[in-house]
């Protein structure tokens, strides 16, 4: 009997250390799945972010390309009007200048 004892004291310090051990492990690894959970959350957060930035973007570009060919006229528009700005400003005279065919006609006493 008295050994029995013996033996199961021993067994329980045994048993009693390994389950603090065990603890211990076990902290430490919910620890860990705390720190990963909240690291998975930044990437994911991150990810969002940056699909949503994508996405802008390629709203952005869809609309420069959608609209590029009528950007494209205005700005050659805008170009020719500053050019001729700038020959009036340079001494052309554009005052007799001849624009259309209807111009042409009235100037020759034609109604159109």
């Amino acid at each position: 009997y008295e050994q029995f004892m013996e033996d199961s004291k021993t067994k329980r310090a045994a048993d009693a250390k390994l389950i603090a051990t065990k603890e211990g492990a076990r902290a430490g690894l919910e620890e860990e799945l705390q720190r990963d959970r909240a690291e998975a959350k930044d990437v994911t957060k991150q990810s969002m972010e940056k699909a949503e930035t994508i996405r802008d973007l390629h709203l952005e570009c869809d609309w420069l390309m959608s609209n590029y060919e009528s950007r494209k006229t205005a700005r050659a528009g805008e170009v020719e009007s500053l050019k001729k700005a700038k020959a009036v400003l340079s001494g052309a005279d554009y005052a007799l200048l001849q624009t259309s065919h209807v111009a042409r006609r009235r100037l020759r006493g034609v109604r159109a």
